[in-house]
């Protein structure tokens, strides 16, 4: 260990160094979907397939990301936070450059599942990380500080992989992330302390097996129910058949993890009225949040003609803005109560997709951004003080535990949501094309009915905390 590299690690600005390395693996991670998102038109083309089995490129990695955020926390307290947030990046890293060699569709999915199993690893510790270093006082800005990474990502995730596509080849959206990954896993190396926790018990094996059946069965259910190649449709034996395979897993899945002395995703914290509540929240906003960002570079790219950088520079402002506000909205928890941040963000947010179903085929540049800058408003609002209230109640030990809960929902929520939005696109394409419109038409008209779909999921997911209302006023 060099004396630069001690002194920081013993110095009073430590947990602003860990910070700013979580930030780059959250940047990292984060700008790898929306990289995607801008290429997907690209990858279609490149290896001529419906967007049924297209998305499969976006949903192999969040279904192991979100295998891998639990599981995470307890090997993590067994050998070690560093250890295995180093794993988790060079994981990540290699996969990120087997993406970037694919040949096939088969490859690039199978490349992508390893992405995302270094992918739930940076996730999962990343917000562990922050509110165990971060004492409360300062916790709200640090969760602020922290969503700037999504939101760089989100700014120039889409532009960078719009000039990669255009300019160069889609594989170059994948390269991009090596030279991060490898710079990220060596500041890790000599700057992060390790850290273990005493985790006691064997590893929760009948959890990790259920929830690893699960969401795939689940997903490909919804996937195939609408697939072209899928005659009869959601009446077809294995759409049947997976739906009840899945079921019956999350059914021993929920009674293993109650019944375990160690379980991999601690669902009793589930009880406390705050958090329980905000995952309810958090998982039908992510539905929205997740599927609108699947749709609007499909909109643009498909249904205008834009290329994908004109696709990509159109997300440059919303990134900043998002930034801003989760940055503000933190610092705000200190003065303004949480919810109320919360609720006025869901709404713009609601609104942003309203506006949104009412694209057309004429539809001006100026009035997608101006649908886009909504939502980065409403996202900078609500995520930073949704965490703050999640989180407030609970003891420092729970933690981990906890941000496993969060960022599995957050990315199961989006796994469904991009499997129920691309099977009601498909539907939905399907009616429109009887009424002898043409093809960019029929294609927008399927995207809008998604997006009104969206909006009314947005703002369902204030719903929940109208539990909390009452059982204060009960009290």
């Amino acid at each position: 260990m060099t004396p630069i590299f001690s002194r920081i690690q013993n110095s009073n600005g430590y947990k602003w160094w860990i910070l700013a390395l979580v930030m780059l693996g959250t940047f990292m991670a984060v700008l790898d979907v929306t990289v995607v998102n801008v290429g997907f038109p690209a990858i279609m083309n490149a290896f001529h397939i419906g967007i049924s089995s297209a998305e499969w490129v976006i949903t192999a990695y969040m279904l192991t990301m979100t295998i891998m955020l639990p599981s995470a926390g307890w090997i993590a307290d067994r050998f070690g936070n560093k250890r295995l947030y180093i794993i988790g990046l060079a994981l990540f890293t290699l996969g990120s450059w087997l993406c970037g060699q694919a040949q096939s569709d088969v490859f690039l999915i199978g490349s992508r599942a390893l992405q995302g199993t270094g992918s739930g690893i940076i996730q999962s510790l990343g917000l562990a990380i922050v509110t165990r270093e971060f004492p409360p006082a300062q916790r709200g800005l640090a969760l602020g500080l922290w969503a700037v990474a999504a939101a760089a990502s989100i700014s120039f995730g889409p532009l960078i992989g719009g000039f990669l596509v255009d300019d160069y080849n889609w594989h170059l959206i994948f390269d991009v992330n090596v030279p991060i990954g490898l710079l990220a896993i060596c500041l890790s190396l000599f700057i992060q302390k390790e850290w273990k926790a005493s985790r006691e018990g064997k590893f929760d094996w009948v959890g990790f097996c259920s929830i690893a059946l699960f969401m795939p069965l689940t997903i490909y259910a919804l996937a195939r129910g609408q697939a072209p190649t899928n005659l009869q449709g959601w009446a077809a034996p294995e759409v049947i058949g997976c739906f009840a395979a899945g079921a019956a897993a999350l059914v021993v899945f929920i009674r293993a993890e109650i019944k375990h002395p160690y379980p991999l995703l601690n669902i009793r914290l589930l009880k406390e009225p705050h958090f329980g509540i905000s995952m309810i929240v958090l998982f039908i906003f992510g539905i929205g949040m997740l599927g609108g960002t699947y749709l609007l570079p499909l909109y643009m790219q498909k249904g205008l003609g834009y290329t994908a950088i004109m696709a990509g520079s159109v997300f440059l402002p919303v990134g900043l803005i998002q930034g801003t506000l989760s940055t503000l909205s933190g610092w705000l928890t200190r003065y303004i109560k949480p919810l109320g941040i919360v609720f006025l963000g869901i709404a713009i947010m609601s609104l942003s997709f309203h506006l949104a179903s009412r694209f057309t085929i004429h539809t001006l540049h100026r009035d997608i951004l101006w649908v886009l800058y909504l939502r980065g408003f409403g996202m900078g609002l609500t995520f930073a003080p949704l965490n703050f209230f999640s989180l407030k109640n609970l003891k420092a030990a729970d933690m981990a535990a906890a941000a496993g809960i969060s960022n599995s929902i957050k990315q199961l929520s989006g796994s469904i949501s991009i499997a129920l939005l691309t099977a009601i696109l498909t539907a939905r394409t399907q009616v429109h094309a009887r009424e002898h419109l043409s093809p960019a038409e029929t294609y927008i008209e399927g995207i809008t009915d998604d997006f009104s779909i969206v909006s009314l999921l947005t703002l369902a997911s204030m719903l929940p905390f109208l539990f909390l209302f009452f059982r204060r006023k009960k009290g």
